[in-house]
């Protein structure tokens, strides 16, 4: 290939580029269209749903769960924990230090999940800590190297991720290295953000 087809190729990836950042009819803000972050298969981009007609059905569309066990989920579940939305959730998966945590049963996390989550199920979540920067001693567990973390489930009335908190809480975890990423599941396929894994 010659040096003048070489940059003629280079010019037209980056115009083609450029105008798929232009194409995005539904950003994610004003300034940011998408958002890329590593996952264990490699970079994942998240980005809105680009059809403006598009609406939520099935299991995403359901208003009224019976209460017990689907009970509206209180904005801070436990003393010290942050009430995250979906822009803090974005930084987050892109901060090599912290780690998102899909706190569902495996069922509902390989029926689809938030890109570069990882899935430990609030009935486990004792048993992994270590994975959130915990070290197991006599006691049960050390936590002053803990990570920041966010937890979430299906929504505002799954009770997943604040029953994993306050149970991480009481085996020592610090609460303000905890966020609640309270709208979950529902919140982020209602808003049309990438969902990875399942339907």
């Amino acid at each position: 290939m010659t040096t003048i087809s070489i940059k003629s190729l280079a010019l037209a990836v980056m115009c083609s580029a450029g105008m798929a950042a232009a194409d995005t009819t539904v950003g994610i803000t004003k300034s940011v269209p998408q958002v890329t972050v590593q996952t264990p298969s490699g970079p994942q981009v998240i980005e809105r749903i680009q059809d403006p007609s598009h609406e939520i059905a099935g299991e995403w569309a359901r208003t009224s769960r019976p209460c017990p066990d689907f009970c509206i989920q209180p904005m801070t579940p436990a003393p010290g924990v942050s009430t995250i939305g979906e822009l803090e959730v974005l930084d987050m998966l892109q901060d090599p230090q912290a780690i998102v945590v899909d706190s569902r049963t495996p069922d509902w996390f390989q029926g689809g999940t938030i890109p570069g989550s990882i899935n430990i199920p609030y009935i486990y979540i004792l048993d992994e800590l270590g994975q959130l920067g915990c070290e197991a001693d006599f006691d049960g567990w050390d936590c002053s190297g803990a990570k920041q973390v966010a937890l979430f489930c299906n929504g505002i009335w799954c009770g997943q991720s604040p029953t994993a908190i306050r149970n991480m809480i009481g085996a020592g975890f610090p609460a303000e290295r905890i966020s609640y990423y309270r709208g979950g599941m529902q919140t982020w396929r209602l808003l049309g953000l990438t969902v990875t894994g399942g339907g």
